[in-house]
C-alpha cells in the first residue's frame, strides 16, 4: 500500500501525491464516475456521503456532500470542471459548502489532478491552489491530508475489487 506524499510548492499551493496498485483506466473511472466516487470518498468512520453528483464535462458542475451520523453535521464541496484530458488531467474549481445542500459556498480553489501509469501502478497528483497562504494553512491545520489518506485507503480496497 502506498502512502500519501504532501508538499507545499508555493505559499498558496498544496501538492498531494499517491500511487495505486491499479491501471490508469480503473483509477480514472473511480475518480470520475459518481457511482464509484460514492464508494470511496468517505473520510473517517461515522460519516456518509449522501450527495455525490457530477456532470463530468468541461463546464459541468459537481457537488459532493458528507454528513456526520453522530451529530447530523454536514459539509460539502461544489465546483465546475474547467479542463478534462481523458486519462491524463482534470482541472476544476472547488468551494466549501458548510451545512446542508443549498447553503452558502465559501472560498474558492483551483484543483489540478494529473494521472500517470508506470509498471502497473497509477500515480495521482493533486495540486490545490488556494486564494491565500492563510487559507492553505487553515485547510492543512484542519487535517485535510489525513482525510484524503483515509479516503484513498477506501479507494485501494475498491480498486482491488474492480
Amino acid at each position: 500500500m502506498s502512502t500519501l506524499s504532501v508538499r507545499t510548492p508555493s505559499d498558496t499551493q498544496v501538492e498531494v501525491s499517491r500511487s495505486f496498485a491499479s491501471s490508469l483506466a480503473l483509477v480514472w473511472r473511480a475518480l470520475t464516475e459518481p457511482a464509484l466516487v460514492n464508494r470511496w470518498l468517505l473520510g473517517p468512520p461515522g460519516w456518509s456521503m449522501p450527495v455525490c453528483e457530477s456532470d463530468f464535462r468541461v463546464g459541468g458542475r459537481y457537488e459532493y456532500g458528507w454528513r456526520s451520523e453522530a451529530d447530523g453535521g454536514e459539509f460539502g464541496f461544489v465546483g465546475e470542471f474547467r479542463e478534462i484530458e481523458p486519462h491524463s488531467k482534470i482541472v476544476h474549481t472547488e468551494g466549501l459548502r458548510e451545512g446542508s445542500p443549498g447553503a452558502e459556498v465559501v472560498g474558492g480553489s483551483l484543483v489540478t489532478i494529473t494521472f500517470e501509469e508506470m509498471g502497473g501502478a497509477t500515480t495521482v497528483v493533486t495540486t490545490i491552489e488556494y486564494p491565500s497562504e492563510e487559507a492553505r494553512d487553515a485547510v492543512l491545520a484542519q487535517g485535510m491530508t489525513d482525510g484524503m489518506e483515509m479516503s484513498y485507503r477506501h479507494l485501494d480496497e475498491l480498486l482491488a475489487g474492480l
